[in-house]
């Protein structure tokens, strides 16, 4: 069983290993997040969080406090490389994945433990989230430690026996740090979860187990003395942003461009749960085909089922919304193993069948689509083929054809052979194809060509039109975004030392500018490639005044 452990978390770290540090700092969120971070240890202000000179009070202080933990134990400083910053993510996947592995354990055994630890470690939203120096990796682990908890509490009390002195305090403990990464999160699901348990049971009493007082008494502790801090230095600024903007804003309207209806997250489940979707879906309808017969399949769709129908109903979604959601599901792919083959394949409904092949034709389609994307991105954006696409877009369609099994109940060594073809992809695909897609990645391109220009320590680029917030992290804090004409007056005030950067188009328009003045400048460099945060094309060119 301890083996079983050890081997899921070292699993999980292999899996987000490649591309930790070949993929560029991601526009926008994981930029702004590491660019945030990175004045911290500029500045040695560990309580405030700004992007340059502005306030950034989406989210509490708790990714930033472990990624500058990250940078110190570098060694490194402000000058830390993008994969530093990087770590806590892949180690919040892995501590997730060993929470289910935990948690499937305790509840169905530990083949079961083992068949969803492997299913949390190779789907692509963890894949992808392990790589992404954001909040979500560590939410999840915090998530999952909590819910893995609750449900041992929950298990005890359903079966007569005492509770483990240790649950509660992990319970309370993960709550605590999980609101101070990402607020409401972690609380609400499990709010949610003994509230559709109480909800179907009509019983409520097994949560005195978990010591609610000293419980509550241990969040305060934690959560407390930061808000107070952040409330005395933000005069307030920070409720009123966080609470007041962010979060009010995305359960009343779309925030950010990012409104859209229900069923958002039914259309995108094929992709964030690939591989594994079909076979969850199958496992979670024989479940529902059980709950009212046991307990534990109870707790695993009040994990899965409110918390996706509530942020179904939010105006604002985006995709890892309800990736703290999934674990439930993992869970039930795990519980089906332990079931024999009569049962666990035991006929569909007519509506169930429906769904579940519904199911199978977006696994269909998301492994296409993937083998499709390793082959084509780098023809079309590069206009080469990569001889990596291969053996990347084989192994997505390996995994593909070895999670579509007629059978509901796949056995233990399928899973695992699913799971590392699907690691395979994510390795080739964001730690070669990706980073190989040159067009793609202006802001390393414009880096390089700052660093080939400036002609002094001081140097500091004013940027027009070009605004990604991986632009600041890459080429300093100091990075002026503006428009052309703050691009002529950055080069005015510093001839000497200033470089610029502008459409090319806009140059004569910038040397009008200067002529008032008797200068003109000279285009030093030009990058050509694609802001794929909003879509344009743009020829940029690098100027400094002509001396």
């Amino acid at each position: 069983m301890n083996r079983n452990y050890l081997f899921l978390f070292l699993f999980s770290l292999v899996m987000s290993f490649s591309g930790l540090a070949s993929l560029p700092p991601i526009d926008r969120d994981e930029s702004r997040f590491v660019q945030a971070t990175k004045q911290m240890v500029e500045t040695g202000d560990y309580i405030d969080i700004r992007f340059q000179d502005v306030s950034r009070y989406k989210k509490p202080i708790g990714i930033y406090w472990l990624q500058s933990a990250a940078v110190a134990l570098s060694g490194e400083g402000a000058a830390a490389p993008i994969w530093v910053y990087r770590l806590v993510s892949m180690l919040g996947i892995a501590l997730a994945v060993l929470g289910i592995g935990w948690t499937g354990t305790k509840l169905f055994g530990a083949n079961a433990g083992l068949a969803a630890g492997l299913m949390m470690a190779a789907i692509f939203a963890t894949a992808f989230e392990g790589r992404d120096a954001k909040t979500d990796a560590m939410l999840l682990a915090c998530c999952v430690a909590a819910q893995g908890a609750l449900a041992q509490v929950y298990l005890a009390s359903r079966r007569n026996e005492p509770v483990a002195g240790h649950l509660p305090w992990i319970f309370w403990f993960a709550q605590g740090v999980g609101i101070l990464i990402k607020g409401p999160v972690a609380p609400l699901l499990s709010l949610l979860t003994a509230a559709a348990l109480f909800a179907f049971e009509r019983d409520w009493r097994w949560l005195l187990k978990l010591k609610l007082v000293r419980g509550v008494a241990l969040v305060l502790l934690i959560v407390l003395p930061w808000v107070a801090f952040i409330g005395w230095k933000s005069g307030g600024a920070f409720f009123q942003e966080a609470v007041g903007k962010d979060m009010l804003n995305k359960v009343a309207s779309g925030e950010e461009s990012h409104g859209l209806p229900p069923g958002f997250y039914m259309l995108t489940y094929s992709l964030f749960m690939w591989p594994f979707g079909l076979i969850a879906v199958g496992a979670g309808l024989q479940a529902l085909n059980r709950v009212r017969d046991d307990f534990r399949l109870r707790f695993c769709l009040a994990w899965y089922i409110p918390f996706w129908l509530v942020f179904e109903l939010i105006p604002t979604k985006l995709p890892h919304y309800v990736l703290p959601a999934y674990p439930g599901m993992a869970l039930l792919i795990g519980w089906l193993l332990t079931l024999s083959p009569q049962d666990a394949n035991a006929p569909l409904k007519r509506w169930q069948q429906w769904l579940w092949w519904s199911t199978a034709f977006g696994l269909v389609v998301v492994s296409l689509g993937l083998a499709a994307v390793c082959i084509g991105a780098p023809i079309y954006l590069t206009h080469s083929f990569s001889w990596w696409s291969i053996p990347a877009a084989a192994s997505a369609l390996g995994a593909g054809y070895l999670a579509f099994s007629r059978q509901l109940q796949v056995p233990l060594p399928r899973i695992g052979a699913t799971a590392a073809c699907a690691g395979i992809t994510y390795a080739l695909l964001f730690g070669v194809i990706a980073p190989s897609l040159k067009p793609m990645w202006l802001s390393p391109a414009i880096r390089q060509a700052v660093l080939a220009n400036q002609a002094c320590d001081t140097t500091v680029l004013a940027s027009a039109r070009y605004q990604e917030p991986s632009l600041v992290f890459l080429v300093g804090t100091k990075t002026v975004l503006t428009d052309v004409g703050g691009v002529a007056e950055h080069l005015l005030a510093d001839p000497a030392c200033a470089l610029g950067l502008a459409p090319i188009g806009d140059e004569q328009k910038l040397n009008g500018m200067l002529s008032v003045r008797g200068k003109s400048v000279n285009r030093v460099a030009e990058i050509d490639g694609l802001n794929y945060s909003s879509g344009d094309k743009l020829s940029l060119g690098l100027y400094r005044v002509a001396q």
